[in-house]
């Protein structure tokens, strides 16, 4: 063994006491680990020494606890006697150990095996990697994270609205926006870090309209020196189930093609925040400057997922800027794994207005190219009431004789113009198990 090793072992050995370092609250579960131990290693040696022993002489301290304390039962009775004392107070000690080791990481009401059970459930779930932006994004995240630990968020840097565009045009940094929401989403402790990571600052000058989220990951990109590492500093200080990635770590601009209401005429518009705004008909969607590559670790998930999950999202602004860029969509289209589209629920005004499920699909591929999907997933629950400009994002004909259209109730019913996350994400993971089977 070399001297480093040794020298490695010694350090580990020479940490050993601040285990015992009062406050901790583990020292007296120890100390029964250790007398449970020792009761069944006497227990044990009772039996070997009755098999083995060749005179009738016995060790003091066995003759004393085991003739003194129990000599009105056979030998073998108070071998047996002890032994299972020292397993029942070895299991508690074990157990109560645990319980003190785990007690910093378990949601209130929540049990040990519960916990264990469920850590290691979601640890072994499928590789899934999912691909948008904005609130869809996020909904699905947070069912998702309830099936598995193995989640890879792709999110789109073209946002130039709001908080994000300000921070982006000061600082030079992508937008954080977006990922900014897709890591309150995968957080352990969701409903503190959402309002934290949501609140919007008002009234104050500079602040005005800018949510504290942003900011955080703005100030941490400036300590790290890089965007990407500011992204990983947040999901860790967050605790997040999975990773968060930039689509691409360049400035590019979503431009867009529109045809003007009443006329043939084609106007160009630049800006992600632009484009809903601006009254017309979308055409055609890209990427400025189009040859910007994508953030390797995006493609490396994508190589090595199970499910690929694309939407739900805005069509032109949130799903189409990430499949835009030519390497991410490569490696789509490489990428041996399930392949899902979730279309919305209902239409976005001056995006989508009056789309089919059909017209969704045909302007997705329209821009990435056909057969690039293997489940086109829609909702089929149409009641509840939505806002004044939307409709219903229909099934028609034309869908339902796609053979790659899967519908299901995927309904949100206190807000029925979002999917609902529960459902969305036990649909998916439906769908992944009637074709690869239940994991082991």
């Amino acid at each position: 063994m070399q001297s480093s090793q040794l020298m490695r072992i010694w350090q580990r050995l020479l940490r050993l006491p601040r285990w015992l370092r009062p406050g901790l609250g583990i020292k007296r579960w120890f100390f029964l680990v250790f007398l449970g131990s020792t009761l069944l290693s006497l227990g044990f040696a009772v039996i070997l020494i009755d098999l083995y022993r060749t005179d009738t002489a016995d060790p003091i301290i066995l003759a004393f606890l085991f003739y003194v304390s129990l000599r009105f039962l056979p030998r073998i009775w108070r071998a047996i006697i002890f032994g299972s004392l020292g397993v029942g107070i070895l299991l508690f000690g074990l157990f109560k150990l645990y319980r003190s080791l785990l007690k910093p990481f378990m949601r209130p009401g929540s049990d040990v095996v519960g916990t264990l059970a469920d850590f290691q459930r979601r640890q072994r779930g499928p590789r899934v990697v999912t691909i948008g932006g904005g609130h869809g994004l996020s909904t699905l995240l947070r069912g998702l994270k309830q099936h598995t630990r193995n989640l890879t968020a792709v999110v789109t840097v073209a946002d130039d609205g709001g908080s994000s565009g300000r921070l982006r045009e000061t600082f030079g940094i992508l937008p954080p926006g977006d990922i900014r929401n897709c890591l309150a989403a995968l957080s352990n402790d969701e409903d503190m870090l959402t309002q934290l990571f949501q609140y919007r600052f008002s009234g104050a000058p500079g602040l005005e309209g800018h949510s504290f989220g942003n900011l955080f990951i703005t100030a941490l990109a400036d300590i790290t020196g890089s965007f990407e590492d500011a992204v990983v500093e947040s999901g860790r200080v967050l605790s997040v189930n999975g990773r968060v990635l930039p689509s691409t770590l360049h400035d590019v601009k979503l431009v867009a093609s529109m045809e003007l209401p009443h006329s043939q005429n084609e106007v160009r518009v630049e800006g992600e925040s632009r484009i809903p705004e601006m009254a017309g008909r979308v055409r055609r969607v890209w990427l400025e400057p189009d040859n910007a590559p994508a953030f390797p670790p995006v493609v490396k998930a994508l190589l090595g997922a199970e499910i690929i999950v694309v939407g739900p999202g805005s069509l032109y602004t949130s799903i189409l800027p990430n499949l835009l860029v030519e390497d991410l969509l490569s490696g789509l289209r490489a990428s041996r794994a399930i392949k899902i589209y979730v279309c919305n629920i209902a239409t976005q005004e001056g995006e989508t207005d009056s789309f089919t499920t059909f017209d969704h699909v045909r302007a997705l591929e329209g821009h990435v190219g056909a057969d690039v999907f293997d489940i086109i997933l829609c909702n089929n629950n149409y009641k509840g009431k939505l806002n004044p400009t939307s409709v219903w994002v229909q099934v028609d004909e034309r869908s339902l004789s796609d053979e790659r259209t899967y519908s299901a109730d995927l309904l949100d019913d206190a807000h029925p113009w979002r999917h609902d996350p529960v459902k969305l994400a036990q649909v998916i993971m439906d769908v992944f198990y009637e074709r690869t089977g239940p994991l082991n």
